[in-house]
């Protein structure tokens, strides 16, 4: 079993259900964690639109933790696994980095939210990379 995997695993499918928690709780918990006022006061008005962007950004964080699972041998192989990765891995990179780029113009939303998702998607990206170079010749 790949414990980077796993973890990076284990990371995403919190994420996910921190996102879950925003739908649950509303206002408090977009701002919380910086979706942003907007965000936050169309949640309080029972707008379905951050419900709706909500649950597609916890669809994409449940289907990376399962690529991550199965990478790392905890459930069975999914198709396309070493692209999907790769592509995982690239994205939470990229964006890990982009969000520093994002600070001195923040779009609605705090340089703390910028520096702390920024450093969590570096987090989840390196242990995706470590990952996936341990298990390449295997999957």
């Amino acid at each position: 079993m790949n414990i980077f995997l796993l973890l990076a695993g284990t990371l995403s499918g919190i994420a996910g259900l921190l996102h879950l928690g925003c739908i649950y709780f509303g206002g408090p918990w977009y701002r919380f964690f910086g979706a942003g006022e907007q965000m936050a006061q169309l949640a309080e008005q029972g707008s379905l639109r951050p419900t709706l962007i909500t649950l597609g950004i916890t669809s994409v964080l449940a289907i990376w933790s399962l690529y991550a699972f199965s990478a790392a041998g905890v459930i069975g192989r999914l198709p396309f696994i070493k692209t999907v990765l790769v592509v995982i891995t690239s994205i939470y990179l990229l964006r890990g980095v982009a969000g520093f780029l994002l600070i001195n113009n923040p779009m609605g939303r705090s340089a703390e939210f910028w520096i702390w998702s920024s450093i969590i998607c570096l987090v989840l990206g390196l242990l995706h990379l470590l990952g996936l170079k341990q298990q390449w010749a295997s999957l």
